[in-house]
């Protein structure tokens, strides 16, 4: 399990944002394959539900980035979802979990954000976790790790599957402070997702003798992904992988 010794730069996991979405539109097949054309370790993508309870690949709930301001991804039933969003390209298109799951979890790892947050009943929630989780299945070599922004929602997770990895993304306000006591009451984590701004040798060192995972996001320029190699976190996640991969194996 990343976390048990100190990892080199080399050892390091670069893992695509939502694919190589500065080359195509985020967490489609294009972004995903076009990140697969370098080395990459993994791709990290993000769940929401659409109205009718399909688990799909969307970043927020907002579908401004398609000219509809006023809209959100749970106004609509998957199959409207498809005839809207670039329904002229396949490879474009909106992506079911399940269709993401097939296409690419024998090619990479994977790290699939469950997006949770407070617009949406608990009960959705729950849904997407048990959806999320069933549709991983068997996961013996922990190739796939499953995160989330919300703490109850990793919970729910964790008793529903206690075997599956999770990990707890952490908002930048956030402190080792608050590492430590969300250690000590959730012992379960598999580690932390941090974002850049926040990561020092401090929060690694603690996370290192909790011999938990360290992942940090989103490393796009020279100084944030040399910080992560330099730090020797487990797991880097980039809109620009092909960058993280130049600095990490020069």
């Amino acid at each position: 399990m990343p976390g048990k010794t100190r990892h080199s730069p080399k050892n390091c996991l670069v893992f695509a944002h939502r694919g190589a979405n500065t080359e195509a539109m985020e967490n489609t097949r294009n972004a995903f394959d076009k990140a697969l054309g370098y080395a990459i370790d993994g791709i990290e993508t993000d769940i929401q539900l659409s109205r009718d309870e399909i688990a799909v690949l969307w970043h927020d709930r907002f579908l401004d980035r398609i000219g509809l301001s006023d809209k959100h991804i749970d106004d609509f039933d998957y199959h409207q979802l498809k005839a809207l969003i670039n329904p002229e390209s396949e490879s474009e298109g909106i992506m079911t979990l399940q269709d993401f799951l097939a296409a690419y979890r024998k090619r990479c790892r994977l790290l699939l954000e469950i997006k949770n947050r407070d617009w949406e009943p608990v009960s959705r929630h729950e849904l997407k976790i048990r959806q999320t989780l069933d549709l991983v299945g068997q996961n013996f070599d922990q190739r796939i790790i499953v995160s989330s922004f919300n703490l109850p929602s990793l919970v729910y997770a964790h008793q529903y599957n206690p075997a599956l990895p999770l990990v707890y993304n952490f908002e930048t306000a956030q402190t080792i402070a608050d590492a430590r006591k969300l250690l000590n009451t959730h012992a379960f984590l598999h580690g932390l997702c941090l974002p850049i701004a926040s990561v020092d040798q401090a929060i690694v060192g603690l996370l290192r003798e909790q011999q938990k995972c360290i992942a940090v996001y989103t490393c796009n320029s020279d100084s944030e992904i040399n910080k992560s190699l330099q730090l020797g976190v487990d797991i880097l996640i980039s809109d620009l992988p092909h960058k993280a991969l130049i600095l990490r194996d020069q």
